[in-house]
């Protein structure tokens, strides 16, 4: 019997027979084919994979590189203006310093070389300034000595402002700051900024391994390129896909642009606190800020404070926590002794010193208050972008700082007096002040403080309306005057008079006005010319009537004043509000000649590509006739020699001038000399009264300006003003109005007449009546025994 071994073979179903042996082996071999087909799938899927990686990674670079590179050619501050002061005139005798003259030539972009007594400018053109006792000496041609009669200073950078996060900026080169500060940012920031290529490796490896070992994220590593890239192109998130952009922003920008050019526009942008309401950008502003002083200018310690603060500048505030700011600065010093930037005796002597915060340098230039209305007048010029634009303004920083001066000296003699009155302001509050300065031939604002402290109001109180009071009263007599060229039925003359004495006048439907003179004090027939001088209201109310309340207002809107100002009998002694920019516009037609002349903030602007966008003309009107307008400068000299104003001379302020006080709610004085128009207010925010005259409260803030206006040839050389054609002068008694003669009193003065309308008739003997008082007294009059012709015709 046999044994049969089984045949390792199947059938299929069909019957055919399977070798098992062969099917394994090719089973073995399709597992591989199929391996090897996936195998391949998958590294195609990987080329692919990567291949549309690499294009969607170019893409997003390319994309990135290009808004990198169109910010960059646009410029990084296209959304900035830029705005520059008036050239100023110097001359020898004109007050300057050494330093302060070379610094503000460096501020132009010039070069100095600056010894002891004189500044030699290198750049533009090579001059020689010398001094003697704070004041230029003489001006010369540094190649052969040749005298110079005057060296214009060029236009000087106020500042940048971005009305995108109201960011204030002072624009700086890279040769432009001090090696302190380079070091200090530094060893601040990024120590090995120089050497690296955008990324600082061993310190990102660093603060991971001290981050994963303290389970917390405080360690630092971006680099001074990183920062740059993060604070200019990207978002301030703390997602993945900010962080891949911020290193492509970065590898970009490190090869399209030197070390020198990230680390100046770094420092052009980085945010270093606030002050007021704006936003301190880049360390030429904070050098300003927190100084008081350029950025070339500062000391270790100043260096070291600014560069700490760029880790947390709300943090370390060093106005409301200089503490803090002490502790962060003396570690950002001992970091520069530790990278062998300071010296052991320099590290302790930077350590020791003082923060040296100068607040008031920053906080009491008011001048954003006339760049508010500058940079109101560049966005008015309509189609014109004015992103990236350069204004040239009409500014002059030597009567900003003079009018900054002023008002802070005169406000605080203004609460002194107030604390001495039983009614002084219980609650605290301060009153404001507005100072206004302008050329009154150009319109050009040479200066302006819309109020005490911009940081805390910007407010802008030069375009709030209150009652002028008596300051209006310039346009009665100008009304009255100018019956001598436009008729009427009578002729008024500086020597016509009126009666000044309590009166009731009738206007409207049925309704009555009574006005009172200050402190009851009635002088009985006075001239025009002694009404203004001593500003007396029922005689100029009374003038007001007979010339027709209608013609003085229309004359007060010809001038600039709102329409809103109605012919009422209190229009007269300035009850209706005007602005105090109204005011200054209004008086040009006294300055001036009689032409009115609109003030203006720029003399004019430029592109982004350095083209003239605007080139603004002056704006003017003729409203007065020349003979009028000179009429009245006379009367308002008056108003300085023996009126109301006469406080101005005891003060020191001699040059040839004219003005008028004013006294409602509020106090006022406006005054001009043949080179400068000026106007002062004073009063609270909440339209409380003063309580102080014009000549008290507003008058020695102008007189203390204009004094220091005067030291400055370009202001000093006022002259008096000139008589047009067609005035002549004549002798008056004052008491008569009628001509001085050898029987008249001893009250004469000289008045001005358009020539025809001047007194014809000679005043005659006097007599001395005694006349009983209402106290039981007596006083004398004096009578004119001869009445030979009416005051007026």
């Amino acid at each position: 019997m046999h044994h049969v071994v089984p045949d390792l073979q199947q059938e299929t179903a069909e019957g055919a027979p399977i070798d098992a042996s062969a099917g394994s082996a090719r089973g073995l071999e399709e597992n591989r084919q199929t391996g090897s087909v996936k195998a391949g799938r998958w590294l195609q899927s990987l080329l692919i994979g990567i291949a549309v990686g690499a294009l969607l990674f170019g893409f997003a670079y390319r994309k990135l590189c290009q808004r990198v590179d169109h910010k960059l050619d646009a410029g990084l501050f296209q959304n900035t203006i830029s705005y520059y002061t008036a050239p100023e005139v110097l001359k020898a005798g004109d007050p300057f310093g050494a330093d302060d003259f070379a610094a503000a030539v460096e501020r132009t972009g010039g070069k100095v070389i600056l010894a002891a007594d004189r500044v030699l400018v290198q750049q533009p053109d090579p001059i020689e300034v010398r001094f003697v006792n704070g004041r230029i000496s003489t001006i010369s041609d540094a190649n052969n000595h040749r005298p110079l009669p005057v060296y214009e200073l060029p236009r000087q950078l106020i500042t940048n402002i971005s009305d995108e996060d109201r960011g204030k900026q002072t624009m700086i080169h890279f040769s432009d700051l001090p090696p302190v500060l380079i070091h200090a940012v530094e060893s601040a920031e990024d120590k090995r900024f120089f050497k690296h290529s955008g990324f600082d490796l061993p310190r990102t490896f660093k603060a991971l391994y001290v981050d994963l070992k303290e389970r917390r994220k405080q360690q630092g590593a971006s680099t001074i390129s990183m920062q740059l890239a993060r604070n200019v192109w990207l978002s301030r998130n703390k997602s993945w896909r900010r962080k891949a952009e911020e290193a492509l922003v970065t590898m970009h920008l490190e090869s399209k642009l030197t070390k020198q050019q990230i680390f100046e526009d770094y420092c052009n942008v980085v945010y270093l606190g606030d002050r007021g309401s704006f936003r301190i950008h880049g360390v030429g502003e904070a050098a300003r800020a927190y100084f008081g002083k350029d950025v070339g200018r500062l000391n270790v310690a100043e260096a070291a404070t600014l560069a700490g603060l760029i880790q947390r500048p709300s943090y370390l505030n060093p106005f409301r926590f200089p503490e803090r700011t002490l502790q962060r600065r003396n570690v950002v010093l001992g970091l520069m002794r530790a990278n062998h930037y300071l010296s052991d005796s320099a590290y302790e002597q930077a350590v020791h010193s003082p923060l040296g915060l100068h607040p008031g340098t920053y906080a009491a230039t008011q001048t954003q208050y006339f760049l508010d209305l500058a940079g109101n007048a560049v966005r008015n010029l309509g189609d014109f972008s004015y992103r990236g634009a350069t204004v040239e303004t009409t500014l002059d920083l030597r009567l900003q700082r003079a009018a900054e001066r002023a008002v802070q000296d005169g406000l605080q003699l203004v609460q002194r007096e107030l604390a001495g009155r039983k009614h002084a302001p219980a609650d605290g509050a301060r009153p404001q002040a507005v100072l206004i300065a302008l050329n009154p031939h150009t319109g050009e604002v040479k200066a302006l403080c819309g109020g005490t402290d911009y940081s805390s109001s910007q407010f802008n109180r030069a375009l709030a309306k209150r009652p002028p009071g008596s300051a209006f009263k310039p346009f009665v007599y100008a009304a009255a005057l100018n019956t001598a060229v436009a008729g009427g039925n009578s002729t008024f003359t500086e020597a016509s008079t009126v009666d000044d004495s309590p009166s009731t006048f009738q206007y409207g439907s049925g309704l009555t006005y009574s006005p009172n003179n200050f402190k009851a004090d009635y002088q009985g027939k006075v001239t025009l010319r002694q009404a203004l001088a001593h500003s007396l209201n029922v005689a100029t109310v009374k003038i007001g009537d007979m010339v027709g309340f209608r013609n003085v207002v229309a004359l007060a809107h010809a001038a600039g004043l709102n329409e809103n100002i109605q012919p009422t009998p209190a229009v007269a002694l300035g009850a209706y509000q005007v602005t105090p920019m109204e005011i200054a516009e209004a008086y040009t037609i006294f300055a001036n000649g009689g032409i009115r002349v609109h003030p203006r903030f720029i003399s004019s602007v430029h592109d982004d590509a350095g083209a003239s966008a605007y080139n603004p003309r002056v704006d003017i009107r003729r409203v007065l006739d020349p003979r009028i307008a000179y009429l009245m400068v006379d009367m308002l000299q008056e108003v300085m020699r023996s009126g109301t104003a006469a406080g101005v001379r005891s003060r020191g302020f001699l040059l040839p001038a004219a003005g008028k006080t004013g006294t409602s709610h509020d106090g006022w004085f406006v005054g001009f000399t043949s080179e400068l128009l000026c106007v002062v207010w004073v009063g609270f925010d909440d339209y409380r009264e003063l309580g102080l005259e014009g000549a008290r409260s507003a008058l020695p803030i102008w007189a203390e300006f204009m004094q220091e206006a005067s030291r400055y040839s370009e202001y000093a050389n006022a002259k008096p003003f000139p008589a047009p054609p067609g005035v002549v002068r004549a002798n008056v008694d004052l008491e008569t109005g009628r001509l001085a003669g050898p029987d008249c009193g001893g009250n004469v003065a000289s008045a001005y007449f358009i020539d025809g309308t001047q007194p014809t008739e000679m005043c005659g003997p006097l007599s001395i009546e005694i006349v009983p008082t209402a106290d039981g007294g007596v006083s004398e009059r004096r009578i004119q025994e001869q009445a030979t012709q009416a005051a007026f015709r």
